[in-house]
């Protein structure tokens, strides 16, 4: 893959970097709006419902009502809450929200009132780490409402959601470097361009050689779907979402560290959970599903829906759709418990997570050093690889059950126990039930 040119960033005039910040502020908070509406629909469809409908058209009105609604209640505080970091939590959690789009790219290069620029704010060489920084700057928003709160509700909460935001941020990074290894790079925009070229698979084994060139792009969602799995499943985990919404559990915890929040405060709160979401669905978008890219085929069918002003489109369809699957997954699983919760992250994801990194990086050494050409190198390998699913099968054969004990009478009686007797029961005398045990005490004394 050929670098991009990354110092078209930071060249902006004054005046269109303030433009970007506003439109990206802008549609945040629309984008916001319409999924809490978008969520009451499609849930609402799936349980036969037909959720808000009375406010505006097609209840569009309503997320609006309902913002209108927090800015104008009361916002009070406990009398024995922190005073300062019970205002701070909130708008360090906003904050990290917001700014984690300032690298996540809406399109190519498009043209602005005669100034070349890409429809992004910024971009580094290390953007995907910027976002994961940001990310774990977000957790303190939730450490320090339950901590400030004074409430044992709000402490558990917080308690649980930095431990599982904590955990579920191990595997996300890890499903990632995957990516880095493909890509060979950070930055968000060249991960992108690297999916938007054509996947042409080119690999000699021994005296065969395989080349395929379909045309496709080589999204990684296809080249890298274990990857793929484990970052969504992380992602759904990191933004406390159902079925893995135990920091906010009503039947354990209230409402865990937002039991004591209420106005303006708790509306900071609720926006960012909805822009957290949009947010891991857009890192999806661009380091898995092609970013602002058209699907294929249509970009093979129509190029000219490929470029410009299209990119936005393509990636907000994109990112709506991975919305959807938020919605779909609340309205259809389970709570889990959250000792089944940190098993499957701890114990599964993680494992598999480098266990994947390591085939990654042992396939591009490969790869690069031609070790498939060699015959040698292929018949070690695949006698590796039996060697250790025979190990593995070995290992996880179920161990004979034990042969059933006889069946034995249960005396309810016997050694004297204190049962007490049915109605019209009469029990047995405690000489007919343990005569032996009496002889002996009558001969020691």
């Amino acid at each position: 893959m050929i670098p991009l040119d990354l110092s078209l960033f930071g060249t902006d005039p004054w005046w269109l970097v303030v433009i970007k910040v506003l439109v990206l502020f802008v549609v945040l908070l629309v984008w916001t709006i319409f999924n809490v509406w978008y969520e009451r629909r499609l849930v609402g469809k799936m349980q036969h419902r037909l959720g808000p409908i009375m406010n505006g058209p097609f209840g569009l009105g309503q997320a609006l009502a309902d913002g209108a609604k927090l800015l104008v209640k009361e916002d009070f505080r406990p009398a024995s809450a922190d005073r300062i970091l019970f205002t701070v939590a909130p708008l360090i959690a906003g904050t990290a929200a917001f700014t984690a789009w300032s690298v996540i790219p809406f399109g190519g290069e498009v043209e602005i009132f005669g100034v070349k620029t890409r429809l992004q704010l910024t971009d580094l060489p290390i953007s995907v780490l910027v976002i994961l920084a940001v990310a774990s700057v977000g957790i303190y928003g939730f450490v320090l409402a339950g901590w400030s709160s004074n409430s044992p509700y709000s402490l558990l909460g917080a308690l649980r959601s930095s431990a599982q935001m904590i955990s579920y941020e191990l595997s996300m990074g890890l499903a990632l470097v995957a990516v880095f290894l493909y890509s060979r790079s950070m930055s968000t925009s060249e991960i992108v361009e690297a999916q938007g070229q054509p996947f042409v698979l080119d690999l000699q084994l021994g005296g065969f050689r395989i080349h395929w060139d379909w045309g496709m792009q080589s999204w990684y969602f296809l080249l890298l779907l274990p990857s793929f799995v484990i970052y969504v499943i992380s992602m759904v985990g990191e933004t406390n979402r159902a079925p893995f919404d135990l920091p906010e559990c009503e039947s354990e915890l209230v409402s865990g560290y937002l039991t004591e929040y209420s106005g303006f405060r708790y509306a900071t709160y609720f926006l960012a959970e909805y822009i957290n979401m949009a947010t891991v669905s857009a890192v999806a978008t661009t380091l898995f599903l092609g970013g602002y890219h058209a699907p294929w085929p249509i970009n093979a069918l129509i190029p000219a829906v490929d470029q410009g002003w299209w990119g936005p489109l393509w990636f907000m369809l994109k990112v709506q759709l991975l919305i959807s699957l938020f919605v779909w997954l609340r309205g259809t699983l389970p709570r889990f418990r959250y000792d089944q919760f940190m098993t499957l992250g701890w114990k599964w994801l993680i494992p598999i997570s480098l266990v994947w990194v390591m085939v990654i990086a042992t396939f591009r050494i490969a790869r690069n050093l031609a070790w498939f050409s060699n015959p040698l190198v292929m018949g070690g390998t695949v006698v590796v690889i039996l060697a250790l699913f025979a190990i593995w099968w070995l290992l996880d054969r179920e161990p004979e059950p034990p042969e059933p004990e006889a069946e034995t009478t249960f005396d309810a009686f016997a050694g004297g126990y204190p049962v007490p007797p049915m109605p019209g029961q009469k029990l047995p005398e405690l000489a007919d039930v343990v005569p032996s045990k009496l002889d002996a005490e009558r001969t020691d004394a």
